[in-house]
């Protein structure tokens, strides 16, 4: 079974969006054991989009077709799939119905124009999830389907893990699961976590399952994939934890968390833990700990408040002396049991001998406080991201209670 997915917009072309839905797709395709060798992006234009289409039916069993389901003029993916399919549009009451009912439901009156969202390829069939006011498709097209599913990640991402996927497995007759699990790494190199992971996928690779691979995802870190493939759901768990165990091993604290954690996430997990309370001072981060800290959901049971300063140096010395004094200060301000701060030269106009994306840092805990200093790649705001990325994990490594 070869799946390909066609991402409809015009705004996707001229670079307004960025195209995340494909690479999401791809993934779960790939865990369920689907190939996917082609992902197409057209613009919303009725032509294009019908010799899209047939282009892809003719060298893959399946295409999922990812926008254009909307309540406006461009949003001719309906239209499209019904001419590939060489039949007209019949509208489905149930899905008037449906939507008439979402904006009941939020007092409002539903615009004329949303019934067009309930016109179906004749001989297609809408999709039992429905998140939003737009119905996905199924339509035959000979011994072949098109799934036509929502641009909203959201609905689309529904639609697909809980109907697209499964229904692609039961056509090609696959039994088993893939299973994959991701582990997140910072504080090395993409080569150097191959150097040292490379006598274990050596290993691996005479076995053939599971399988490891790197993606490096800038300031979020360095990626590490392991994917299982097993009979059931159990053993494909079995498998990733096993696999997984023997990779902490070897990388060690280099791994800050797996799958769904955050660097911050993971730190506020191990405040909680020890009991402490924190305190940020930002200079050249420019409150971007603060926004990133805040977002974790029990954030608020550890976090005191920041110090966020208007120049890269806090208003005081461009060293990790001036980091300490920062640190020090930010927790007797705000009565915390912890304290982080960084200073630094994110731009030109810093002190002489001290290049731009030097970053200087400071942990300050009961015991006392812990310096660095890190050179940091990219222009201000990737300055910005990585000074914020390589704080956190200092402190991370330097809590007593880590995962």
């Amino acid at each position: 079974m070869i799946c390909e997915v066609v991402a409809i917009g015009t705004e996707l072309l001229l670079g307004e969006i960025v195209d995340t839905n494909s690479s999401w797709i791809g993934q779960q395709l790939a865990l369920g054991g689907i190939a996917n060798y082609f992902q197409v992006k057209v613009g919303d234009n009725h032509e294009r989009m019908v010799a899209t289409l047939r282009d892809a039916l003719e060298r893959s069993d399946a295409v999922i077709v990812c926008g254009g389901l909307g309540p406006t003029q461009d949003d001719i993916t309906r239209a499209a799939i019904a001419e590939v399919m060489n039949v007209g549009l019949e509208r489905d009451e149930t899905i008037v119905a449906r939507i008439t009912e979402m904006f009941s439901s939020r007092g409002r009156e539903m615009p004329a124009n949303n019934l067009l969202q309930a016109d179906v390829p004749v001989g297609a069939v809408t999709i039992p999830q429905q998140p939003g006011t737009a119905p996905g498709l199924m339509a035959p097209v000979g011994d072949k389907v098109i799934y036509a599913v929502p641009g909203v990640p959201y609905e689309m991402k529904i639609m697909v893990g809980q109907f697209v996927v499964p229904d692609l497995q039961e056509r090609a007759g696959i039994s088993s699961v893939i299973r994959s699990r991701t582990l997140k790494t910072w504080g090395q190199s993409e080569s150097g976590l191959a150097e040292m992971l490379a006598t274990r996928i050596d290993e691996l690779d005479r076995i053939g399952n599971p399988t490891l691979a790197f993606n490096a995802s800038g300031v979020e870190g360095l990626k590490v994939r392991i994917t299982a493939s097993a009979a059931d759901d159990a053993a494909a768990e079995a498998m990733l934890a096993d696999e997984e165990a023997v990779i902490r091993t070897i990388l060690g604290d280099l791994i800050f968390g797996a799958d769904d954690d955050t660097m911050e996430s993971i730190v506020v997990e191990a405040l909680a833990a020890q009991g402490w309370s924190l305190a940020m001072a930002e200079s050249i981060t420019g409150g971007m700990m603060t926004d990133r800290l805040t977002s974790v959901a029990d954030a608020h049971s550890v976090f005191r408040g920041s110090m966020v300063t208007g120049s890269d140096d806090g208003g005081g010395d461009v060293s990790e002396a001036g980091a300490q004094a920062l640190a020090e200060r930010v927790a007797q301000d705000f009565g915390a049991d912890v304290a982080i701060a960084s200073v630094g030269v994110g731009g030109p106009g810093g002190p002489e001998g001290v290049d731009i994306g030097t970053v200087f840092l400071a942990v300050r805990q009961p015991s006392g406080t812990e310096t660095a200093t890190v050179k940091v790649p990219g222009d201000r705001l990737r300055i910005r991201g990585y000074a914020t990325i390589s704080l956190m994990n200092m402190f991370r490594r330097s809590l007593p209670s880590v995962r």
